[in-house]
This record gives C-alpha cells, sequence and structure tokens, in this order.
C-alpha cells in the first residue's frame, strides 16, 4: 500500500490485510510471515529476523511450523549451534511462495486502488 499523505482532516483512507489460511483459519501466509521470511532469507537468522521484527523467537518458530504443517512443506532449514552459531535459509519451496504471495498483493494492491479511486470518484462533493 502507498505511504501516508496528510491531508485535508476529513479525507480518509482505506487499509485492509492479506492473508492466506486453511479451513479451521490456521494462518499460511500473511504480512507478518511474509517479512518474517525475507528477513530470515536477508540475515540468514531466524532470531536476527524476530529481533528485528520485535517478536519473540517462540512465536515465530510456532508460526512458522504450523504454516509448514499447514503447507505441508518446510519454508525454512536450520542448523544449530556450533562456533558460529546456528542459522536458518528459506527453502526453493519457500522462496517461491514469497515470489507468488508478493504477486498476488501486488495485483490485489493494484486493483484494490483502482477500486478505492472509482469509490472517491462517486462520492466527491464539489
Amino acid at each position: 500500500m502507498k505511504p501516508f499523505k496528510k491531508e485535508k482532516k476529513n479525507s480518509f483512507f482505506l487499509n485492509y490485510k492479506i492473508w492466506l489460511s486453511n479451513v479451521s483459519g490456521d494462518g499460511v501466509i500473511d504480512e507478518m510471515k511474509y517479512r518474517l521470511l525475507t528477513l530470515i532469507d536477508e540475515k540468514g537468522s531466524l532470531k536476527a529476523a524476530t529481533k528485528e521484527i520485535g517478536i519473540s523467537y517462540r512465536k515465530a518458530w510456532g508460526d512458522l511450523k504450523r504454516a509448514e504443517e499447514v503447507l505441508g512443506y518446510q519454508l525454512t532449514e536450520k542448523q544449530r549451534g556450533g562456533l558460529k552459531g546456528g542459522r536458518s535459509i528459506i527453502t526453493e519451496r519457500g522462496k517461491k511462495l514469497l515470489e507468488a504471495y508478493d504477486a498476488f498483493h501486488q495485483k490485489f494492491d493494484d486493483s484494490i486502488e483502482e477500486a478505492f479511486d472509482e469509490f472517491n470518484n462517486r462520492i466527491k462533493n464539489d
């Protein structure tokens, strides 16, 4: 979504969230998981990603595990400890999920922006 612009006092803005879930409501991917996976890919670490987002490691790990159970495949591969500490990488299927979600989100943003513009044009008080 486009950044917030300061407008007149009586202006209003469209806000929305997109998330995908299974039938029972278990979340597969949303803005937070997308950002988490993207940061894991950039930093090579779940711990570093959670620190930047400001969520607990335990919550992030649990969310990713539940998403993997719903999807039926791993999103990340983890290597524990060692001299330089552990690391995490995004699997190829995880990267495909990120790319697909990003493309879907962009298409959705474009459609919603067009519909919102039409809405605003219909209600203008000129």
